[in-house]
C-alpha cells in the first residue's frame, strides 16, 4: 500500500471541500507550498522529452514518477542502490 501524494490529497480535498476541516486544509496547503518552493524543473532535450512523455503514457505514470522510476532502476542496476531482495519463501503472484 502506498501513501497518497500531495497532489492526490489536494484533489480529494477539492472534491469534498465542505467536509474537510480547516486544520487539515491548512496542513495540505502548507505541504503543497513547501513542495512548490523546493521543486526544481528538470529540463531535457526535445527528443528526450518526447520519449519520456511516450514512456510515461505507456506506463500510466506522471513524468516525474517516470523519471524517479528510471533513476531508481539505473541506480539498482549499477549497484548504487541495493536491489529489492525477494524472499524465497514468500508468496508470488504467478508471473515471471
Amino acid at each position: 500500500m502506498t501513501t497518497p501524494d500531495t497532489a492526490t490529497l489536494l484533489e480529494d480535498a477539492a472534491d469534498r471541500i465542505a467536509d474537510i476541516s480547516r486544520a487539515d486544509l491548512q496542513i495540505m496547503l502548507r505541504r503543497a507550498a513547501l513542495r512548490l518552493r523546493n521543486a526544481s524543473a528538470l529540463s531535457m532535450d526535445e527528443d528526450v522529452e518526447d520519449s519520456l512523455r511516450d514512456l510515461a503514457d505507456e506506463l500510466g505514470m506522471t513524468r516525474n514518477d517516470t523519471i524517479r522510476f528510471i533513476v531508481r532502476e539505473w541506480m539498482e542496476k549499477n549497484t548504487y542502490l541495493p536491489v529489492h531482495a525477494l524472499d524465497e519463501d514468500g508468496d508470488v503472484d504467478g508471473t515471471a
